[in-house]
């Protein structure tokens, strides 16, 4: 069960999971409501019982504030083995009048289990707030249907994703797709269970059915911009009609005229008829202008159907910070790519079917040997990673998996200059392959003078016959420290680069004072306690390190499942103190905020403390009970001293955060977390264009905060925005600033 709320949904969290209670729903039509059991976004659900034949309805108790001709979304989970149900998104005008509805397709049949139904729609003129029904129509009295893990919000899009959220989705209409070649498409509502947390797919989804006997394909209407040289990938779950059907993706590359100038494939080696992710990449070549995803049967019979979901173009994902190994020949996604036999017996392809054997994706490369034999396999040539120059050690990395025999294996680089011309191959010490299960391997290797291109090499002996060796998730980069440490004076922060971490894995990072004390720093969910990493790579910036103090960083790394953690120590780093006069105001979930004033005067200390006092009769003293005495109040004196510091400082005042202050070490004040009570700012002079101000802040004392996190874009770039709003005029009526535009925070949302 999750239990955590939707990010970015507009409910509450009590109407989203339906628990503890049904209050965020109300009965609309021929029905009763009432809390059942056995939800997966927490346990309670909506159980939805008819009163008599025919149409039923459920509402949102509250509505949701929805601007016109903006794209909203609703899903939920939706299960019951009678009648089929559908969702929709009831538009009201400012006087409560409903101007319509957008409804979903009906699911295409009933489900007992837990499956999901969406719809999306634009917001149509005059709206000023909006409802989520969910509708089901029984041929009797008592038939009940269940409802949980509700959303209303902006459409859930996949970051980085160059394709629209109806393209990518179908909740909308088939206006993002093209019936290319022998086919018809159209939207299906198929019951399909998916992941609780999995907010992208599984409600419409764009079915082709095929025409005649034949080839037939079809192809997304979006055509993002792409940029020549940078490396794409386009994915997307199939629902294949039979497991033999030659189902595919592919990535397509267009010219400035909009003439196809590259196409890759990835055809799925489907295990069954369930639903199946098929990635294709490939680096746009010479001329590219933009891109497109298309999806098809080869020698498809009449009548079947290709349903697709969750479809997705945008960079390559990075498998390791600055592998050079491009994601086709690292992943094994659509075949062996680069890969090849140089010499020897063994072979080499893509393993089969779709997730039997892999350890990313849904594939991996397997080798196999015949023969008790010395076969040598090599990828393609690609790049040396940007910076790199002869003596630098270039390392490599390769999961793999022995699964059947055994093998002897001597791992490589073979070299190559500009001019392709081979400058011999670097090898390790033979091993034999580690088993059962995946091992990860990895080398280092001197890059020599002239190298400017690098194949992997595996010199492979199979100890026995048939002998079978998979591998996945390959890659090949620069060698740098495992952990890194720098102090930017300027923004008063030291960033913090954890390098080669195991996604999965537990991270704990302490900041470390010179006296040998720790606190844990800060990351994106608040400190860094045990937190599940995301990523290879781990960039902390760490703005609450003391001023004029040497520090360093020490990193525990735990595997799930194991008691005792990995360590690493940084090196120490040190932030110069700066004008002894000068200190630092600092939001620790808003570092974009921190600003530097000048001090006009310490704060007077005063500390307070609850006391009752019980007066005695016949005794001269009184007996006072007392709590423990609170932290310091005062109030701190400083200047700013021009227009945009003064601006500054009621943007970090308006949130009412809690701050750290921090002064140099030595002016007899310790750093110190504090809420701002009252604000004075006053005129220094009776000189109207003076810039300069006093400010009085009325400080109080409080403890750090240890569930705030620091504010990011969680991995928004442009591309995000450029994909969800047709101009910038559209993004400035949606967002009051530019740092609600990298938040995402919209306007009413």
């Amino acid at each position: 069960m999750s239990g955590l709320p939707i990010p970015g949904n507009f409910m509450s969290p009590t109407t989203e999971q339906v628990d503890p209670n049904t209050s965020g729903w109300a009965a609309k039509l021929n029905c009763t409501i009432s809390l059942g059991s056995g939800g997966r976004n927490g346990d309670g659900c909506l159980a939805v019982k008819s009163s008599a034949a025919g149409e039923m309805q459920v509402r949102s108790f509250s509505s949701f504030f929805a601007t016109p001709w903006v794209e909203y979304e609703a899903f939920c989970d939706a299960a019951g083995g009678t009648v089929p149900e559908r969702i929709g998104i009831r538009w009201m005008d400012s006087s409560n009048t409903e101007i319509g509805i957008t409804w979903s397709l009906t699911t295409a049949s009933a489900s007992s289990s837990w499956h999901r139904i969406a719809v999306g729609g634009v917001a149509p003129a005059n709206t000023h707030h909006a409802y989520v029904l969910v509708s089901a129509t029984p041929a009797a009295a008592n038939v009940t249907n269940f409802f949980e893990n509700f959303y209303f919000g902006y459409p859930k899009t996949t970051t980085g994703n160059l394709v629209g959220f109806n393209t990518e989705s179908g909740e909308i209409d088939v206006s993002g797709w093209l019936a290319e070649a022998n086919c018809t498409i159209a939207r299906q509502a198929p019951p399909v269970q998916w992941a609780v947390t999995n907010y992208w797919a599984g409600g419409h989804a764009i079915a082709m059915t095929v025409t005649a006997n034949g080839n037939a394909s079809m192809c997304s209407t979006d055509r993002p911009d792409a940029t020549p040289g940078v490396e794409y990938i386009a994915h997307a779950y199939l629902n294949p009609p039979t497991s033999a059907a030659t189902t595919w993706v592919e990535l397509r590359f267009y010219d400035g005229m909009g003439t196809q100038i590259q196409a890759t494939r990835g055809v799925l080696a489907a295990p069954g008829t369930a639903w199946y992710r098929q990635r294709a990449s490939a680096v746009a070549p010479a001329g590219t202008a933009s891109c497109s995803i298309a999806a098809g049967i080869d020698s498809a019979t009449a009548g079947q159907v290709l349903r697709l979901d969750w479809v997705v173009v945008s960079t390559a994902p990075v498998l390791y910070a600055g592998s050079a190994v491009p994601y086709a020949d690292a992943s094994f996604e659509q075949g062996v790519a680069g890969w090849a036999v140089a010499s020897g017996a063994a072979t080499i392809a893509r393993s089969s079917p779709w997730g039997a054997s892999f350890f990313e994706g849904g594939y991996s490369g397997t080798i196999t040997s015949a023969t008790a034999t010395t076969s040598v396999v090599r990828s393609g040539r690609f790049p040396l990673p940007a910076g790199a120059v002869a003596g630098q050690n270039l390392r490599t990395k390769v999961l793999t998996q022995v699964t059947a025999g055994g093998w002897t294996v001597s791992r490589g680089i073979r070299w190559s200059d500009a001019s392709n011309t081979d400058l011999g191959a670097t090898t390790s010490t033979p091993i034999t392959a580690p088993s059962p299960g995946w091992w990860s391997l990895s080398n280092d290797f001197t890059i020599p003078t002239n190298a400017t291109q690098a194949a992997l090499e595996y010199t492979l002996t199979a100890t026995a016959a048939s002998s079978v060796w998979r591998i996945d998730q390959v890659g090949a980069w620069l060698a740098l420290p495992y952990t890194s440490v720098g102090a930017d004076d300027s923004t008063a922060s030291i960033t913090v680069t954890l390098r080669e971490l195991t996604i999965g894995d537990l991270l704990t990072v302490y900041r470390v004072l010179p006296d040998g004390s720790r606190t844990l720093a800060r990351g994106p969910s608040g400190l860094y306690s045990q937190t599940p990493i995301t990523a290879g790579e781990v960039v902390i910036e760490d703005y609450e390190a003391p001023l004029g103090v040497p520090i360093s960083y020490y990193v525990e790394i735990l595997t799930p499942g194991t008691s005792a953690p990995s360590t690493r120590t940084s090196d120490t780093v040190t932030l110069t103190p700066g004008d002894i006069n000068e200190c630092w105001l600092k939001d620790p979930g808003q570092p974009q905020r921190n600003l530097k004033v000048l001090v006009a005067r310490a704060p007077d200390w005063q500390r307070s403390i609850e006391q009752a006092e019980m007066r005695v009769r016949g005794r001269r003293n009184s007996v006072i009970l007392s709590d423990v005495r609170g932290g310091l109040e005062g109030d701190l004196q400083i200047w700013t001293r021009s227009d945009d510091e003064r601006d500054g400082l009621h943007w970090l005042l308006d949130s009412g955060n809690v701050l750290l202050w921090q002064a140099v070490a030595g002016m007899g004040v310790s750093d110190m977390y504090v809420v701002v009570g009252q604000v004075t700012e006053a005129r220094v002079t009776g000189y109207a264009p003076e810039p300069w101000r006093a400010w009085t802040l009325a400080l109080r004392q409080v403890d750090m905060p240890t569930t705030t996190g620091v504010a990011g874009s969680a991995g928004r770039t442009w591309q995000d925005i450029l994909t969800q709003f047709a101009t910038w005029q559209d993004v400035l009526n949606s967002y009051a600033t530019w740092e609600d535009v990298l938040f995402d925070r919209r306007i009413g949302g």
